[in-house]
């Protein structure tokens, strides 16, 4: 039988892969993705304290010491397969087609990186992280993708599933980022990903049926009869684009303390735009219950005076 040997939390915001000099200018998109003013006559006094050079350099040191304390953790486990939850911000699906929960099934899947020219200056400086320069071949396992499936049906969940890329879309930033910055010192681990709709109503899944897809993918991994080793991965979030330290630090602790019940009644609108990737986190939580988690960094990456950024995390489950 497959067993979950690993557990993995990231980040993977363009925060986490661009130097402080770009962290002003990356703030510069918050203005169009938050009630920027609002946020800022609000913000609390302490706000300029984060926002220094030294403070910045200090927050992405820490930022990429994590980073490269998954790799390692993930280099040691040596799993055969990854099974990655993230969520897809309209890179695979369009509005006219936003399954709640799928899992692709084909042999392979594509980063299709396209044209850089139409990105924001700091998206270009950050594009090194989520894709590769030319169209770049992300090894699937579909024999395992169909057993899940199969066993969620069975677990009554209408999972979705598709075997081919709609033809000309990408593979999303939540799984490539996995590859280009956890797996940089390893050979490319064969993946399984698995797309949850975090980010778009009305079909967003709730907490509480985040942490039960959680489970029901680990009952299928441990009742896969190939003898392989498996990791979880769960790719984004915290908190962004507005950062939430005590919502994120209640789902920190919550994991930590295996707290179920907190993980699967979190207020749906703290879990919205870039915060709705803990939905990831909460799924990877079911998966790994059996599991300790433990915190690698946290990191409230603060870029504005209006309290925006990413509330970067890093953790591990063993």
């Amino acid at each position: 039988m497959a067993k979950i040997v690993l557990g993995l939390g990231t980040a993977h915001s363009t925060q986490c892969s661009v130097k402080p000099e770009w962290w002003a200018e990356h703030a510069k998109l918050d203005r169009k993705r938050t009630p920027y003013e609002r946020l800022e006559a609000d913000a609390p006094a302490w706000m300029p304290e984060q926002l220094t050079d030294e403070v910045w350099t200090r927050k992405y040191e820490a930022t990429q010491s994590a980073i490269a304390t998954l790799g390692r953790a993930l280099k040691d486990a040596a799993p055969d397969v990854l099974v990655v939850v993230g969520d897809d911000q309209h890179e695979l699906f369009l509005d006219d087609c936003l399954p709640a929960f799928s899992v692709f099934m084909g042999p392979e899947i594509w980063d299709l990186p396209g044209s850089p020219e139409n990105l924001a200056p700091s998206h270009r400086a950050g594009r090194w992280a989520v894709h590769a320069d030319e169209p770049d071949r992300y090894a699937c396992e579909p024999a395992l993708a169909r057993w899940m499936v199969r066993h969620l049906i069975d677990a009554e969940f209408d999972v979705a599933q598709f075997t081919r890329q709609p033809e000309g879309r990408s593979l999303g930033h939540a799984w490539t980022f996995v590859k280009r910055r956890l797996m940089t010192d390893m050979a490319p681990i064969p993946m399984v990903p698995v797309l949850i709709n975090t980010y778009f109503p009305p079909n967003q899944p709730t907490p509480k049926r985040c942490y039960a897809l959680g489970q029901a993918i680990r009952a299928a991994v441990e009742s896969w009869p190939d003898d392989r080793r498996v990791a979880v991965v769960a790719s984004g979030g915290l908190s962004h684009f507005v950062i939430d330290e005590d919502l994120d630090r209640a789902v920190i602790k919550a994991m930590a303390d295996k707290d179920a019940d907190t993980l699967r009644g979190l207020p749906m609108d703290k879990l919205q735009s870039g915060s709705s990737e803990i939905l990831n986190w909460v799924v990877a939580a079911g998966a790994l219950e059996d599991k300790r988690m433990e915190l690698v960094d946290y990191v409230p990456g603060y870029r504005s005076s209006a309290g925006t950024g990413c509330g970067m995390t890093f953790a591990t489950w063993s």
